[in-house]
């Protein structure tokens, strides 16, 4: 869990900007930006060319950093009306060929784990989605060989789930597998940047409301849905990497066959005053929050039913409830609206930011 010594600190736009020395909220805000710079990198690398192709097999291979949860967020979306065979993975497998499309992301220009699987995955013909700096040995590897999509708007590392998650589904879109409209994503974006502002107080900015929840609890990111879980990854990486906040990420059915934090989460949500202080609770499942992602919305969820019935005092972040687009576009601000809170609660405990990309301010 993550303490905050002092949480006026949120609602002070002065403090927050003197914390923030390297800029982390500014380039959080940036999302849309980055959406709407990748189109047209894609679009300039010619990310139509694959139009119109049936592949055997997709290919989403996950590097570490923003690689496992855009992966896993593009295979949710997907699922389960994809007519192709979906392959989630570290690296690119041996049986790759020419009727296969490989899409990756790195923000790593020497990932030579990640050059060798786009060497390779060339070598054998595939169609190849690469989202990774213009230069090193990654995209060495992709000369001539890769739809290579370079960014244009320069932030962090850690900072690029937008541009990452863009590339992606440009290439799905491309391929006739899914509907996105990007327009609306970038403009979805910029308004949940917008609400997140710094100079919005807790009480009107979603973010800093949702920080204030996960100061000084063990949050369980608990997915009502496919699509919401995937994001739950996005979210325990922001926090782990801003935070010292350790998540439990699963889609809640999975949640249920862990009993024992299962049966503790109930304890921490169940059987009180509704008027009481849901802080007020006492044992060790006072340090746990609970929150329920949703996405999709499916009538008669049996799933839902559960945690709503087993679940009462837990926090219900329903992103369709608040903002109106495609499945795509809810995740995206879900995931925006997370990181916000992650640097929020980061910031105020003094753990965001540093020397090095991921460097604690104190280290």
């Amino acid at each position: 869990m993550t303490a905050l010594p002092d949480d006026s600190l949120l609602d002070d736009a002065v403090r927050l900007a003197e914390v923030d020395t390297h800029g982390l909220l500014r380039a959080a805000a940036l999302a849309g930006a980055q959406v709407r710079a990748t189109a047209d990198a894609a679009a300039e690398a010619k990310i139509e060319q694959l139009e119109g192709f049936k592949p055997r097999a997709i290919v989403l291979v996950t590097r570490p950093g923003l690689g496992p949860a855009v992966s896993h967020l593009l295979a949710a979306l997907l699922l389960p009306s994809c007519p192709a065979p979906l392959v989630v993975t570290d690296q690119v497998p041996n049986w790759i060929g020419p009727l296969d499309v490989v899409i990756a992301h790195t923000d790593d220009a020497g990932e030579s784990v990640l050059a060798e699987s786009i060497a390779r995955a060339g070598r054998f013909g595939a169609s190849i989605v690469l989202t990774a700096p213009e230069e090193g040995p990654v995209a060495a590897a992709a000369a001539g060989q890769a739809v290579l999509i370079t960014p244009r708007i320069s932030v962090p590392p850690g900072f690029g789930f937008a541009k990452a998650l863009t590339s992606g589904l440009l290439a799905l879109r491309s391929l006739g597998l899914l509907k996105v409209d990007i327009d609306a994503l970038a403009d979805e974006l910029d308004k949940e940047a917008e609400r997140d502002h710094m100079q919005h107080e807790s009480f009107v900015n979603p973010a800093k409301s949702l920080a204030l929840r996960l100061a000084d609890h063990t949050p369980l990111l608990w997915g009502l849905d496919p699509v919401a879980s995937a994001v739950g990854r996005h979210a325990a990486q922001v926090l782990a990497t801003h935070t010292e906040a350790v998540c439990d990420v699963a889609g809640y059915p999975q949640a249920m066959s862990r009993t024992a934090l299962h049966r503790a989460a109930v304890a921490a949500t169940s059987g009180r005053d509704v008027f009481a202080d849901p802080d007020d609770v006492d044992g060790p499942a006072a340090a746990l929050r609970v929150l329920l992602l949703a996405v999709r919305s499916v009538p008669g969820d049996p799933a839902r039913a559960h945690a709503a019935a087993t679940l009462p005092g837990a926090d219900l972040l329903s992103i369709a409830e608040e903002v109106t687009g495609d499945e795509p576009t809810l995740a995206a601000v879900l995931a925006l609206r997370f990181e916000f809170a992650a640097l929020y609660l980061g910031l105020a405990a003094g753990t965001a930011g540093g020397s090095g990309p991921y460097a604690p301010t104190n280290a």
